[in-house]
C-alpha cells in the first residue's frame, strides 16, 4: 500500500512538473456534449492555466456490479461536477486527472425470487464520487475532442433501502470553445 501511495504521488508530481513548462489554457470556456454511457451536455471552464471545471448533466446507464443489480442496468438522470487539472503534452493535446461527485435520480428494475417471479420497478436517489482522467485535442478551429474515463463508488437511497455498487462511465466528448 505504502508503494502504491508512493506511485500516485509521484505520477502528481510528473504531471504538476509537465504543465508547468507550457503555463497557458488550451481556452477559456467550451460548451458540447459527451456521448458513451453517459450522455450529457457539458459544460467547461478553467480557473487557472492548469485547474478545469467541467459540468455535465445527462443520462447514464450502468451495468450492475452487486447482488440487488447483479446483470441489470442502472439509469440516472445525473449531474456530474469534476475538477481537474490539466497538463499539456504535444502540440493540441492535453491530458487531465481529478475528481468529482454524481447527483441525480436513479431506476432499475428489480426482480425477486419466490414461488413465482415478480418484478417490480425501483427507484432511487444517488449520490456517488468518481475519479476522471483522460485525453482532450484542441484543433486549431474552436472545438476540441476529449476521451475519458470515470471510475467511482455510487450510492442509491430511499427512506428504506441504501445499496452501493462500483459506478463508471466510458466516454467521448466534442465541445466548442470560446
Amino acid at each position: 500500500m505504502k508503494n502504491f501511495k508512493n506511485h500516485v504521488i509521484l505520477f502528481f508530481l510528473v504531471m504538476v512538473m509537465a504543465g508547468g513548462v507550457f503555463a497557458q489554457a488550451p481556452y477559456k470556456h467550451s460548451i458540447g456534449v459527451t456521448a458513451g454511457n453517459f450522455e450529457a451536455f457539458s459544460y467547461k471552464t478553467f480557473f487557472t492555466n492548469h485547474l478545469a471545471l467541467q459540468l455535465d448533466f445527462g443520462y447514464k446507464y450502468t451495468i450492475g456490479s452487486n447482488y440487488y443489480v447483479h446483470a441489470r442496468g442502472i439509469s440516472s438522470l445525473e449531474i456530474n461536477p469534476n475538477l481537474m487539472y490539466e497538463g499539456h503534452f504535444t502540440k493540441g493535446l492535453y491530458g487531465f486527472i481529478g475528481g468529482g461527485l454524481s447527483l441525480g435520480y436513479s431506476w432499475y428494475w428489480a426482480g425477486y425470487d419466490s414461488w413465482f417471479y415478480n418484478t417490480r420497478y425501483r427507484d432511487y436517489g444517488k449520490f456517488g464520487v468518481n475519479g476522471i482522467f483522460g485525453l482532450e485535442y484542441k484543433f486549431n478551429i474552436p472545438l476540441t475532442l476529449q476521451f475519458d474515463f470515470r471510475p467511482g463508488y455510487g450510492m442509491l437511497f430511499t427512506d428504506d433501502v441504501a445499496d452501493n455498487y462500483f459506478d463508471w462511465s466510458l466516454n467521448v466528448g466534442v465541445r466548442y470553445t470560446f
